[in-house]
């Protein structure tokens, strides 16, 4: 069984939700995936931005310690949780069009939810949704390397003043594939797209000699 070393000391950020969470939803749930996944996704909409909040499938399908937590193949159990999510009401399903195809975006079944899938069945695109499903540095450092300190939160905010918030996703996600997971990496990463112009660095990304002069740094 693995356990639970305790909440570390210090400032640790608090998570706000809606009273029905527990007194209504979380007794019917019948299901550790769904479970699991409802409280995930409460989570990451928490931590965004903006008046009408959403994830893409594609967002949860590449957060590791959601499935990491679902078990079985990771495509199927998601997909499942997400299903009985959508079918017992917790969230909403809906689709928009990239390009040639499309793609699968949830809202938590709350009036603003409603009324924005319903705005996007009639062809329509809320202002408002662009900047809302983007998530914050603070969601995005925890999601993908550890627990916020508020030495790092200082950090962050002032990379978030600095670099587009688009920039920063990326940075994140280039850092994972590289399997850097920290923050000096990642500003790193930023740092050489300042100088250098983006579009010269995401032609060739990240190289492992970028990763070996990374590693060194941090072990001194």
């Amino acid at each position: 069984m693995k356990t639970f070393s305790g909440f570390p000391p210090g400032k640790v950020r608090s998570v706000t939700l809606p009273e029905p969470v527990f007194s209504d939803l979380v007794p019917i749930i019948d299901d550790l995936a769904e479970l699991k996944l409802t409280l995930h996704v409460l989570w990451r909409l928490e931590q965004q931005q903006g008046k009408v909040r959403y994830l893409r499938r594609a967002d949860l399908a590449a957060d590791q310690t959601l499935l990491a937590g679902l078990g079985g193949s990771p495509t199927e159990a998601l997909d499942a949780a997400l299903a009985r999510a959508v079918e017992r009401g917790t969230l909403l399903r809906t689709h928009t069009i990239e390009g040639e195809g499309s793609e699968e975006i949830y809202f938590a079944n709350t009036p603003k939810g409603r009324a924005a899938v319903e705005a996007i069945a009639r062809g329509e695109w809320p202002d408002e949704l662009e900047s809302a499903g983007r998530p914050n540095v603070f969601a995005l450092y925890e999601q993908n390397i550890s627990l916020l300190t508020p030495l790092i939160a200082d950090e962050l905010r002032e990379a978030e003043q600095t670099y587009p918030a688009e920039w920063i996703e990326e940075a994140f996600r280039e850092a994972v594939r590289q399997n850097a997971r920290g923050w000096a990496y990642v500003l790193k990463i930023l740092e050489r797209w300042a100088r250098q112009g983006k579009r010269h660095r995401k032609s060739r990304g990240e190289t492992p000699e970028d990763r070996r002069r990374y590693l060194e740094e941090k072990n001194g």
